[in-house]
């Protein structure tokens, strides 16, 4: 998708959330070798994502777009991938993941750019809304029952 823009939400200085910031004219990112790019239909709030924006927890370099866990629509797919095809319905989990090139491109955007192994197949009987609690927030759930 060169030259297409995108919304999303950008962090360009730690802080509250008065410094979560609308931004209409990000570049879509196109996926490079081992990467799918999902066209975002929900996204996951975790409270990582509050302190990574407080500058309590990771620092990503400014500006980035936050957000780890995301589901969607594959809209296309890098080099070497061959377990996605355009049009899959898919959910991802970045956490811990930066890109090589150093920019984060996180899930509270209209598309997001994930590696293939932090993609994962959302089956038809869960909504997008579902997909995007899988990652973060439901292995949370889990570690908290299991563990507590």
């Amino acid at each position: 998708m060169p030259g297409k823009t995108m919304k999303a939400v950008q962090v360009a200085a730690f802080g509250g959330p008065e410094v979560l910031k609308l931004v209409t004219d990000v570049s879509v990112p196109e996926p490079k070798k081992g990467e799918v790019l999902v066209q975002v239909k929900a996204v996951g709030v975790n409270p990582t994502d509050t302190y990574t924006r407080a500058g309590m927890y990771q620092q990503p370099n400014l500006p980035y777009i936050p957000g780890a866990d995301a589901a969607g629509v594959v809209a296309a797919v890098g080099e070497g991938v061959s377990n996605f095809k355009i049009g899959d319905r898919v959910y991802t989990c970045l956490y811990g993941f930066k890109f090589n090139d150093g920019k984060e491109f996180g899930s509270y955007a209209e598309y997001s750019v994930a590696p293939a192994a932090r993609v994962f197949r959302l089956p038809d009987e869960l909504s997008f809304s579902q997909g995007a609690a899988l990652g973060i927030p439901y292995f949370t759930a889990v570690r908290a029952l299991k563990y507590k």
